[in-house]
Order: structure tokens, then C-alpha cells, then sequence
């Protein structure tokens, strides 16, 4: 395996220290970045530096021309600490003709939008669920033909920011509640979607062209009641505590109804294909009781630490954590941004 020079792109306020002896580094906010950064450089042996961003892109330039770095493995979110500013950067990086790692600026902007991304794939004859878009300033009415129950997110934010058992509504005064609620303390358009009861299926993917489909994923939700809806909440997903006490886990998933198995790869990798996603993404999905599958959205570049989901899909296909890294790379080392769109 050649040895790479790699710029490791973080927030600068995740920045791991060089020193961690004593450190449970699992539980720390740079788990990630530790996770990549020791694994680039004690296991894979590549060249790396580290450059912690702030709000300023003169230091990458800088950082490029110093280093002269084969490939830039990028793990900024944001920028400015504004979410949609990412696929900024990243277009930053094809303009400095610089490699890098994860999803393209289109792919991240088509997957971000998630009425966008649920109408081309609506294009594809990819089931996805009925929704509408709360404009903020705007007065909104909803379509007849979407009845209850709801659920209400932000149109563009991720990792379940906004997202609580109080999402998914019932009647009318409820559902114009959570719409303010989105527009005032998260400052986006809503989005209102149908709501599927169902299974909570993940399918993490890994390339461009050639993909390569990890095994099915799944979040099981073993002590929650009847009374509360079996969804990944901002709680559910980031919260250990509250994970314990409502049993809520993940790992491969249970048998799935006849055929759907055999589907889901085929169908994850349209996703992929319909939002011109590159680099990795995890596409989210509902299996309802008819055995039907509703993709919910995709997320380009996300969560890669060691121990998490995408790394334990991975695992399941036989791909030690420093494997899937290097795969990461050699997707990046590949990716032509000139074809985009060919």
C-alpha cells in the first residue's frame, strides 16, 4: 500500500490532543477525529497533518501548498458553524484541484434538501413518503392529500437536530405548533412528512461508480411503549442514558419479509446513484407492516467513528475499521469531479 500524505481537515475546536494517556477517548465530543487520525497514521502508516478550521479557508490553501497533500480526508460539518456551508468547502477543495474524501458538493446539496431530494427520487419510482414544505414567512396550508399522523422536521438539518417525540403530530393544532416550533428555534423552512410506523432500517454505502453495500442495519427499540413512536430522535441517537433506558440499540438486522433482502442493495445504490452521492453515505429507510420500504433521506459522510454503525456495518462484511478508512481514501483518490454529470 502506498504511502499517502493526507491533510486531515477538523473543526478546530475538535482538534484531539497529542497526549489522551489517561483519556476515555470513546465518550470525548473528538472521538471521531481521534478515531480517523490514529488510524491513518499508526495503523495505515500514511503521512497525516492536521489542520484545525475556523472560519477562515486561506489556511487550507495554505495548508495545500506546504504539504502538498496526496488527498484532504475531510471531516468539517460546517462552516461559519452554519450546517449547508459544507458542500463550500468542499467545492473550495475541487477548485484548488485538491483530492478528498466523502461526498461531493452536488451530492451534499441534493441530499440535504430533503423535498428536493424526495422529489427526484419520487422521478426514479422510489417509494418515499407524501410531503410538504412550511415556508418560514409564509402562510402554510396542508395538501388534502396527506392525513394523519405527521411528522415535522427541519428541511435541511441533520443528525436529528429538531427531532422529538413531539414531531410526529395528530391534528391540525398540533402540527401548525411543531412548525413554528422548527421555524423559531432551529431558523429553517419545515418540512411535513407522512408517517410511517415501521422498522428503522440504515444501508451504508461506500464508493462512486463501483459501490460497495454493507449489510442491512437496524435500530430496535426494546423498551419504549406503545404510547411513544419508535423514532430516531435527537435523544434517541445522541443521548447514552436514554438510549439504556429505552432499550434502544442497533445492529444487523432481524429477518426482513420475503424478497426485501434481496432488494434493499439494489435499491440503496438508485439512491445513490438518483442524488449523485460519491465518497460514503448511509440511506435511511421505514419498512412498514406491508412489507413495503419507505426511504426516509440519505446522508452523505456520516458517522465514522470506530465501534459506531457505519464502522460495525462494515465489520459485518468482514472490513476491519482500518480497512473502511483506507476504502474512504482510495474512493476520494478516485473521484473526478470534471465527469460529474457525464
Amino acid at each position: 500500500m502506498r504511502r499517502l500524505r493526507v491533510l486531515l481537515l477538523i473543526h478546530h475546536y475538535l482538534v484531539p490532543p497529542d497526549d489522551v494517556s489517561g483519556v476515555e477517548t470513546s465518550t470525548q465530543a473528538w472521538r471521531t477525529e481521534y478515531d480517523v487520525l490514529k488510524t491513518l497514521r499508526d495503523d495505515l502508516k500514511h503521512d497525516v497533518r492536521v489542520l484545525g478550521v475556523a472560519d477562515e479557508l486561506t489556511p487550507i490553501k495554505q495548508a495545500a501548498e506546504d504539504f502538498k497533500p496526496h488527498i484532504v480526508f475531510n471531516l468539517l460539518e460546517a462552516f461559519h458553524e452554519v450546517g449547508t456551508y459544507d458542500q463550500n468547502v468542499v467545492s473550495y477543495l475541487e477548485l484548488l484541484r485538491l483530492p478528498y474524501t466523502g461526498c461531493n458538493p452536488r451530492g451534499m446539496i441534493l441530499a440535504r434538501d430533503k423535498a428536493l431530494s424526495k422529489k427526484l427520487l419520487q422521478y426514479h419510482r422510489i417509494s418515499v413518503p407524501e410531503f410538504a414544505v412550511a415556508r418560514r414567512g409564509r402562510k402554510f396550508k396542508l395538501p388534502k392529500r396527506m392525513p394523519f399522523p405527521l411528522i415535522v422536521k427541519s428541511l435541511t438539518e441533520e443528525a436529528s437536530i429538531g427531532i422529538s417525540q413531539a414531531s410526529v403530530v395528530e391534528d391540525e393544532r398540533r402540527l401548525m405548533e411543531r412548525i413554528q416550533f422548527i421555524h423559531d428555534s432551529i431558523s429553517t423552512d419545515a418540512i411535513i412528512e407522512q408517517y410511517i410506523e415501521g422498522r428503522e432500517l440504515y444501508c451504508c454505502i461506500v464508493g462512486n461508480e463501483r459501490l460497495q453495500v454493507y449489510p442491512i442495519w437496524e435500530m430496535f427499540f426494546e423498551k419504549m411503549t406503545d404510547r411513544q413512536h419508535r423514532i430516531a430522535t435527537s435523544r434517541v441517537k445522541w443521548s447514552s442514558k436514554y438510549q439504556d433506558k429505552a432499550g434502544i440499540m442497533t445492529g444487523a438486522a432481524e429477518p426482513l419479509p420475503d424478497g426485501v433482502m434481496e432488494r434493499l442493495p439494489a435499491m440503496c445504490k438508485r439512491v445513490y446513484r438518483s442524488l449523485m452521492l460519491s465518497g460514503y453515505a448511509r440511506i435511511d429507510m421505514r419498512l412498514d407492516g406491508t412489507g413495503r420500504v419507505w426511504v426516509i433521506e440519505a446522508n452523505p459522510n456520516p458517522q465514522i467513528a470506530n465501534g459506531e454503525d457505519f464502522a460495525r456495518a462494515a465489520d459485518m462484511a468482514d472490513l476491519s475499521y482500518p480497512q473502511l478508512i483506507q476504502r474512504i481514501l482510495t474512493a476520494g483518490l478516485r473521484w473526478e469531479p470534471e465527469r460529474m454529470g457525464q
